[in-house]
């Protein structure tokens, strides 16, 4: 939705009538652009092969295991992750040594069920930090980038 308006209750209004995003004018065009591939990348579908195909990654002494639903360390024991916390790290593992935003990664996770004013990522990568990090107050596998989003730097092999 392009609108005029941009006080914060036209915004909810239109977000709670249906509207996908909501943008005020006057606008960037790329960055309009940018909101409706966002849009069009969640309803975009996978390839069949893509979907059944999904193996073990190894990570920093992890392993993910995609089709099982869980991740254990070199050691063989379970770490216990909530459902968001585990799609989380596979979307970040899936796309290693790529920046993400934070809209990126709420379109990835949720599709069209968040709202733009939406901070829970911050939330949700921070616990992930305290269960995956040697040291969560200094980040090695899942660092912020300043004013962007999130980078997941490990080395990822097929395990």
């Amino acid at each position: 939705m392009i609108s005029g308006k941009a006080d914060e209750i036209d915004r909810i209004v239109g977000l709670e009538l249906g509207a996908d995003d909501f943008i005020t004018k006057p606008f960037n065009l790329r960055e309009v652009l940018a909101r409706v591939r966002a849009v069009l990348r969640r309803y975009e579908p996978r390839p069949v092969a893509e979907v059944l195909e999904r193996p073990r990654l190894r990570f920093d002494g992890w392993i993910l295991d995609l089709p099982g639903r869980h991740v254990e360390n070199a050691a063989g024991e379970a770490l216990d992750l909530t459902t968001a916390e585990f799609n989380l790290l596979s979307l970040f593992v899936e796309r290693p040594r790529r920046v993400l935003s934070r809209d990126t990664i709420l379109d990835l996770l949720r599709g069209a069920e968040w709202s733009p004013l939406d901070r829970s990522v911050d939330t949700l990568v921070g616990r992930l930090r305290k269960k995956i990090e040697k040291d969560p107050d200094q980040p090695v596998l899942v660092k912020t980038v300043r004013g962007v989003g999130y980078v997941f730097t490990a080395e990822v092999t097929r395990a």
